[in-house]
């Protein structure tokens, strides 16, 4: 079987797992759309394979690293959900309270892939709450495509309200200042933005390739925001012109990075749309946003 590079695959055959992987098709559509490209030895079931995450690319920081403390713990659920479940990390030895930052994971519960991220942010002197919003179904079910199918499951209003009560839960935790911000990834990017439209004391959102507020929300937005966009994102990119034009309009603190040629999904190591280069200096851009606004 040829081993698929990176560059073997036209923009399409991403095009069509971006659509897989926001329930636009289903895998029967998936694999039959696939298979217009299995040519020049490629196979249809390479092509899924080599699309689909491989998590034990996930782990950047180890997750037993010395140098963090690490737990799952609970919090209440606004929506009678009962308890929700987050990884909080922290550094293992700090001097004084920290800043805090959600961090929201995409449209498939808390996958390895977030759990790292949560930890790096540790690294830099965080205190780092990454909610499950699949607990109320038993938890991230160990792949995606069920956790996809299980997040679909559940309300829009119901999951923004459990990220905001994770907000609620790093203000009155003893390790974290109460200067709180928000990352988050697809739909976590949309999470962003909504916290920042719903939460008056939020201090800074970096929504990465997340979908929009309506302009009729914008007004709300007290926290200054990073988003980042792919240059090839069609889909989320689509809503940007409006959503800043409101920005504008309402005198809010933004700034906007496009990052040119890069995938819907860029920052995920996880899978082929990942950029190293475009991965690398928004995060980077993230870190330095968050050291600037929850001082």
């Amino acid at each position: 079987m040829k081993k698929i590079k990176k560059e073997d695959l036209q923009q399409a055959v991403y095009d069509i797992y971006d659509d897989y992987a926001h329930n636009e098709i289903d895998r029967r559509q998936f694999m039959n759309q696939l298979s217009v490209y299995a040519v020049g030895g490629l196979t249809v079931a390479s092509i899924a394979a080599f699309l689909l995450p491989n998590y034990a690319q996930a782990t950047n920081i180890k997750t037993d690293d010395p140098e963090l403390k690490s737990e799952y713990i609970e919090y209440e659920s606004p929506k009678g959900a009962g308890k929700m479940k987050g990884l909080l990390v922290r550094l293992a030895k700090t001097k004084g309270k920290l800043p805090g930052i959600v961090v929201v994971h995409e449209n498939r519960g808390l996958n390895p892939y977030i759990e790292d991220v949560a930890r790096r942010a540790a690294l830099e002197g965080f205190i780092a709450l990454a909610p499950d919003a699949l607990t109320p179904l038993g938890g991230y079910p160990g792949n995606d495509d069920e956790g996809r199918t299980l997040q679909r499951t559940r309300d829009r209003e119901a999951m923004l309200q459990d990220f905001m009560a994770a907000f609620e839960y790093l203000k009155i935790n003893q390790e974290c200042s109460g200067n709180i911000g928000v990352v988050g990834f697809c739909f976590g990017g949309w999470i962003s933005n909504m916290m920042a439209v719903r939460i008056p004391d939020l201090k800074a959102s970096v929504p990465f390739y997340g979908s929009q507020p309506s302009a009729e929300e914008v007004p709300d937005i007290q926290a200054p925001l990073l988003l980042n966009f792919a240059g090839l994102d069609k889909r989320v990119n689509g809503g940007w012109p409006a959503y800043e034009e409101s920005l504008k309009k309402n005198n809010k603190d933004y700034v906007a990075y496009i990052y040119p040629d890069v995938n819907h999904g860029f920052h995920n190591n996880t899978t082929p749309r990942y950029d190293e280069e475009a991965a690398t200096l928004a995060w980077q851009r993230t870190i330095d946003f968050f050291k600037e606004k929850l001082k």
